[in-house]
């Protein structure tokens, strides 16, 4: 179920900060989770062969400001990152001994779907249609979509019906995510880059005049921007961030969803946000957990 170590980024062994260029005066460093040293899983479940096997493969994001993002050291930090050490410590497997894939928008359901990964958790929304295709563990956190705009907001945009109203306006946003297909119902002059981090170039010149994705992953890209950009902090979508597995492996999403639920109640989740997100956003309330 693993590719290779050679090609993967292996996890954070010691305390991670997540160093944004808008706050390094702050740092929140991470409490790893504590590891389950006697765990018994039932035999023939995924569960039982990653406890089995001592090590686990995980999809997150490697430009994604406070939720997933490689660092100085190559190694990727974040809330995401976070959650994803908290259900392998459930499992009995230490942080050195996850294995990081780089998920991408467009690979999520083909990693899932391949083997090449155990789970995903890279900003991932839980819609209908990718149900048809992979399981969804969640949701951990309730985001929502809006724009990223030059600072000072020189065009005056205030939400996506700003495309509508001026059709030649164009939007960058990533292909193969939500927020792709949601901006499309406003305009189809649309810029799909490979992560959000490419899109800032195109607003920076001129050629978009936003970008548009979650609200966290935009506050994280205007925090790392030192000025430049900002968010117009006009949410129009609620977007629930999911933990992708394979398509009906009950046992592993109830494992996931009874792991989640439980770092709500202790407090693992609020450590985890307050380390990472949390050195720029407000700390929410826990979503409920749906267990579909």
């Amino acid at each position: 179920m693993r590719l290779k170590k050679g090609l993967m980024v292996s996890a954070m062994a010691a305390v991670a900060v997540l160093g944004l260029s808008a706050c390094t005066d702050s740092e929140a460093p991470t409490a790893e989770p504590e590891v389950q040293e006697e765990v018994e899983f039932e035999a023939g479940t995924t569960m039982a062969e990653l406890n089995e096997a001592g090590e686990i493969t995980i999809g997150t994001k490697f430009d994604q400001p406070l939720f997933g993002l490689v660092g100085p050291d190559n190694e990727p930090v974040g809330f995401d990152v976070e959650i994803g050490k908290i259900i392998a410590a459930e499992l009995g497997i230490a942080p050195e001994d996850i294995n990081w894939v780089e998920a991408i928008s467009a690979n999520r359901e083909p990693f899932i779907q391949n083997g090449e990964v155990d789970l995903v958790v890279a900003t991932y929304t839980i819609n209908d249609t990718r149900k048809e295709v992979v399981s969804f563990a969640g949701p951990y956190y309730i985001a929502g979509q809006d724009l990223l705009v030059p600072a000072d907001n020189p065009d005056g945009i205030e939400g996506p019906e700003y495309f509508t109203e001026n059709p030649d306006a164009v939007v960058c946003t990533v292909s193969g995510s939500t927020s792709e297909k949601n901006i499309r119902e406003y305009t189809d002059n649309v810029i799909a880059a490979n992560g959000y981090s490419d899109c800032l170039e195109p607003v920076r010149t001129g050629a978009a005049a936003a970008v548009t994705t979650d609200n966290v992953i935009l506050a994280g890209l205007a925090d790392k921007s030192d000025g430049e950009f900002e968010v117009v902090n006009n949410a129009f979508t609620e977007e629930p961030y999911g933990i992708g597995v394979a398509l009906e492996d009950t046992e592993f999403r109830d494992f996931i969803n009874d792991t989640l639920e439980a770092a709500f109640e202790d407090g693992r989740w609020v450590d985890a946000w307050e380390a990472t997100a949390g050195v720029v956003l407000d700390t929410p309330e826990p979503p409920t957990v749906d267990r579909y």
